[in-house]
């Protein structure tokens, strides 16, 4: 019987474990998933007899060799930042191991070592990164076997609410790490636009948006991601001549976060000295003029030039900001503040459903004729536990599994699946889940 272990057993996980426990017995496998948290791994195991639950400590050296070393495959589900001590253990003990996290440097630095030890490690095999590579690679390696060449490739994704649960003035649940949509963003984004190099501070990050629509699904807003120009390489275009990828949201919600961005409050640089003890309210006024005349929400309306009646101070209102409420958080920073409080807010309801979106376009030319394709996914959750982003995060991984612990993958070193031989497979098998993109070509005007 093989082993497969699972570390971490986080909200991104739950389909994970579910694919690998549903096709246990016909693969004959043994699933044991890991946590810091026992509780945890056991509410995911649901007393499979297949499964098996425990603690796990990734600084325990020795808990960790034994676990990896009487493994056939290791799916990492922790925080990135713990991938390559996971996997040196995997390349030590000729393990293959899995992760939805993007290919760091350390893990590129293992590609020799684990072609050595006839091992796979697979990367990026959620759903961004993960279909987003799978599903563009698909497009673009058939535009070029048909003759085509790319001239344009654009590439975005929301984790949004469903729209029947779509009942705040933001239009936005949080349905994934609050942390990671709090610090979104920072740095510069960069990325080329006909020809030519656009640079974006974050600064200025949530004023330069596009706009898209979904059939189906209404409208949508589009923020840049820091860096599309890494993927000329990574998708073989570096002759084109835009390449662009963002962040999908409901139309409003970007001036909104804007206001936070030009405040301050998604700095996580620094800690806000008796933090526990002040207000919402005084959170906000920290970062404004001392003018004893205005009210805070009028100094603000007048330092991030909104208006005080506006959509922008409105959806800023809901969220209590201007609130007495006690922060309750010590030595917190600003970015953390604003976490707890969006959170108060930004909740999945008990019956709610989540959506991702994701949208490409891709412009080619053949044969002297201009072509444009749009190809969108929407998956909708099934319920809180068994969501969107679990569904799209976890069962490509988990197919990826599957292909490599039965045969059907032979690749050893460090990839991502932007090759046939990952891509083809593993969509193909997730159409039967019904994620599944929908074309649609035209031919453009000279």
């Amino acid at each position: 019987m093989k082993k497969v272990l699972v570390l971490g057993a986080g909200l991104s996980t739950s389909s994970l474990i579910k694919y690998l426990l549903d096709h246990s017995t016909a693969n004959k496998w043994k699933i044991k998933v890991g946590d810091v948290s026992l509780a945890v791994a056991k509410e995911k195991v649901k007393n499979h007899p297949n499964g098996e639950a425990f603690q796990f400590d990734i600084f325990n050296e020795y808990q960790k060799e034994k676990e990896i070393a009487s493994s056939d495959a290791v799916i990492s589900m922790l925080p990135a930042r713990f991938h390559p001590l996971v996997a040196e253990c995997c390349v030590k003990n000729k393990v293959h191991m899995l992760t939805a996290s993007y290919v760091s440097d350390e893990m590129k630095s293992l590609d020799k070592d684990a072609k050595m030890a006839g091992i796979a490690m697979l990367n990026e095999l959620g759903v961004d990164p993960g279909i987003d590579h799978m599903s563009a690679m698909r497009v673009i390696d058939k535009i070029k076997k048909e003759g085509g060449k790319l001239t344009a490739f654009k590439s975005s994704t929301g984790g949004l609410i469903a729209p029947e649960y779509d009942n705040n003035p933001w239009n936005y649940k949080f349905t994934w790490n609050p942390r990671n949509v709090v610090v979104a963003g920072q740095g510069v984004s960069q990325y080329l636009l006909n020809g030519n190099y656009k640079y974006l501070p974050y600064h200025k990050l949530f004023t330069r948006t596009e706009k898209t629509s979904v059939k189906g699904y209404g409208d949508f807003e589009i923020y840049p991601n820091r860096d599309s120009l890494k993927y000329r390489e990574i998708y073989n275009l570096k002759d084109i001549e835009t390449i662009f990828r963002g962040t999908m949201r409901r139309p409003g919600y970007c001036s909104a976060w804007n206001v936070f961005v030009q405040l301050g409050l998604t700095d996580d640089t620094y800690v806000i000295e008796n933090s526990e003890n002040i207000t919402y309210r005084e959170f906000v006024n920290m970062f404004l003029d001392y003018d004893k005349k205005l009210s805070v929400e009028k100094k603000l309306a007048k330092y991030c030039k909104i208006s005080l009646n506006g959509d922008e101070m409105d959806r800023i209102k809901w969220l209590g900001l201007f609130e007495d409420n006690k922060v309750g958080l010590k030595n917190a920073t600003p970015a953390q503040i604003l976490q707890k409080i969006l959170e108060e807010k930004f909740v999945l309801g008990e019956h709610d459903k989540d959506m991702i979106v994701m949208q490409h376009t891709f412009e080619y030319v053949k044969k002297a004729k201009r072509k444009k394709i749009t190809s969108t996914l929407v998956c909708l959750g099934i319920d809180k536990e068994q969501t969107s982003m679990a569904i799209t995060v976890g069962t490509p991984l988990a197919i990826a599994a599957k292909l490599l612990l039965t045969g059907k993958i032979k690749l050893t070193g460090v990839h991502a699946p932007v090759i046939k031989e990952l891509y083809d497979p593993i969509l193909k098998e997730l159409e039967g889940y019904g994620i599944k993109f929908e074309e649609e070509e035209i031919e453009l005007k000279n």
